[in-house]
């Protein structure tokens, strides 16, 4: 129970199943936040709105101590991988590494045999291959299938996500009313949750690894040096705006270098790429298969599924039918054949 809307709905509706339920919330504010009562979700101010839901639903809650492993993976990686020119997406780090992982654990340890969580997708088992597999929630409406990609099978036998068959958010916000939980109109996180620095999360990058923040060269797509930057970790690939070069016509940034400090530069067409090589690959409802497959895929979140070829040798690679817009390493791909996930890893 993270005190949004959509985690206060599930032991609502597993109560009223009939189902014993027990709230969990994830302490994982760090001293280093400047208000820890107002920095996303398991903050302070979020376990509190927790725990209110928890009294009305009359279920025992608990808040467990995630700190220690939340900065050693998601925010220690988040670092790492910008300070190497890469764009990490956390909240997958986080699902992965901690809500799935030790999260469960700690769910086992309290005797409980499910772990149900307010993510928007759902979970089948096919009989046919044996196989759990991750699917879109339904109605598509909203769907978080592309951030859950990395759970492991055993994690998809032990975990449920009830508001899969919902796929709307405003059918959560209704049975949250409903239900007399004074969350059911609070606003959606739309920021890092550990990122409370008025300047984001460049400025919390500043913070934490200074040193990086070293002036170098901008560079266009033949070498030439056409200004100056005061950090590779200031851009991503795509970016336009705040580049600090004018030439007449809008530059995009292509690619990054950190070893020569370098930030190459190009124009719209330069972004466009059909092949995309990924690493650190979880195969989810299917089998690694010699066999190229039909595929629709995606390589961020927000990003409408395009058809592509999915080759899982020599490495996982993904070729689009048409020409995508800005490959950003670091970020994730995610393979789909009809409503199930395939395969998802990182961008190379």
């Amino acid at each position: 129970m993270s005190g949004g809307v959509d985690s206060s709905v599930v032991p609502y509706i597993l109560k009223k199943r009939g189902y014993e339920v027990i709230g969990v919330t994830m302490q994982i504010w760090q001293e280093s936040q400047k208000d820890p009562r107002h920095a996303g979700c398991c903050s302070l101010g979020a376990v509190e709105d927790a725990r209110r839901v928890a009294r009305i639903l009359d279920i025992p809650h608990y808040v467990i101590n995630f700190k220690d492993a939340f900065k050693e993976t998601v925010i220690d990686e988040f670092i790492e991988e910008y300070t190497a020119g890469r764009t990490p997406n956390p909240c997958v780090t986080c699902n992965k590494k901690v809500k799935f992982d030790a999260m469960l654990n700690k769910a086992e340890e309290l005797g409980c045999d499910i772990l149900a969580t307010g993510h928007y997708a759902r979970i089948r088992h096919h009989g046919a291959s044996n196989r759990w597999r991750l699917m879109r929630s339904l109605g598509g409406n909203k769907d978080q299938s592309y951030v859950l990609y990395g759970m492991t099978q055993e994690q998809l036998s032990k975990v449920w996500f009830p508001l899969g068959e919902l796929g709307d958010k405003a059918i959560t916000r209704a049975m949250a009313k409903q239900a007399g939980l004074p969350v059911y109109n609070k606003p959606d996180s739309q920021e890092i949750c550990f990122v409370s620095e008025a300047g984001g999360y460049k400025a919390f990058l500043r913070k934490n690894r200074p040193e990086v923040f070293q002036e170098g060269e901008i560079v266009n797509t033949e070498g030439e040096v056409i200004g100056t930057h005061g950090g590779v970790a200031d851009f991503t690939v795509g970016q336009r705006r705040g580049i600090g070069v004018a030439t007449g016509r809008p530059l995009y940034v292509i690619g990054l270098e950190p070893k020569t400090n370098r930030v190459i530069v190009g124009e719209d067409d330069d972004l466009k790429q059909r092949e995309v090589t990924i690493t650190d690959v979880t195969w989810s409802g299917y089998l690694q298969s010699a066999a190229p497959m039909k595929v629709m895929a995606k390589i961020r979140y927000n990003m409408v599924p395009k058809p592509a070829m999915l080759y899982a040798f020599p490495q996982p690679t993904i070729v689009f039918d048409e020409p995508v817009r800005a490959v950003t390493p670091g970020q994730i791909a995610v393979a789909y054949k009809g409503q199930t996930v395939v395969m998802g890893g990182t961008i190379v």
